[in-house]
């Protein structure tokens, strides 16, 4: 499997989960301003989309939309926990999660990464970010882990989103749940790996 990504991008969610499940994936960088791989490929030809991730299977099949892709994963080690079984209530309380993660947080962060968004909506932006880490801050509060009590496929995404803050000068330092399970999250070893490959540690003086 081929996953196309961007350091730091949303593709690191399915980057962490395929370390995880122990799936061998080969990384393909693509450059966000000219649509081009590492190889010299044209990403809108693999991926109309224009963005990552995306996902080429062994059969030549194109899976896109990090939801899917990192359930797809997890399905194809369920012996790995990272997704409770399909027809489940659990699965669909991962469902609920990821949801959440893409419409509350993921796309309100667009606005932030765009320079010339005015600084009134800017503030907004940031004000309705912490509003809805307010609720998961809470449920972080008493459990180590968004489903409970094992990392799924949703911690891998909130971790990737909530990871953007810094960059766009949005201070979580409040929220003392979100903060011990960013903590939780960066020191897993396959975690480490993911952000080593793709270039995010800080290199040691």
């Amino acid at each position: 499997m081929k996953l196309y990504y961007m350091p730091g991008a949303c593709s690191l969610s399915p980057h962490i989960v395929a370390l995880e499940a122990g799936l061998p994936v080969q990384l393909i960088r693509v450059d966000g301003k000219t649509k081009r791989t590492e190889n010299g490929d044209d990403f809108l030809q693999i991926n109309p989309k224009g963005y990552v991730p995306a996902l080429q299977l062994d059969s030549g099949d194109l899976l896109t939309e990090g939801q899917a892709i990192v359930q797809f994963l997890a399905d194809q080690k369920p012996e790995s926990g990272l997704a409770p079984a399909n027809g489940t209530l659990p699965r669909y309380h991962l469902l609920e999660l990821l949801s959440y993660i893409s419409s509350e947080l993921h796309k309100t962060y667009s606005p932030l990464f765009n320079p010339s968004t005015p600084a009134e909506v800017r503030q907004e932006r940031k004000d309705y970010l912490r509003k809805r880490y307010a609720t998961l801050d809470s449920l972080l509060a008493k459990q180590d882990w968004l489903l409970g009590d094992h990392f799924t496929v949703a911690d891998a995404y909130l971790f990737t989103v909530t990871n953007w803050a810094k960059h766009v000068d949005l201070d979580l330092s409040e929220f003392a749940g979100l903060t011990a399970f960013q903590q939780r999250v960066a020191a897993r070893p396959m975690v480490q790996a993911a952000l080593a490959a793709e270039g995010l540690l800080k290199k040691s003086a």
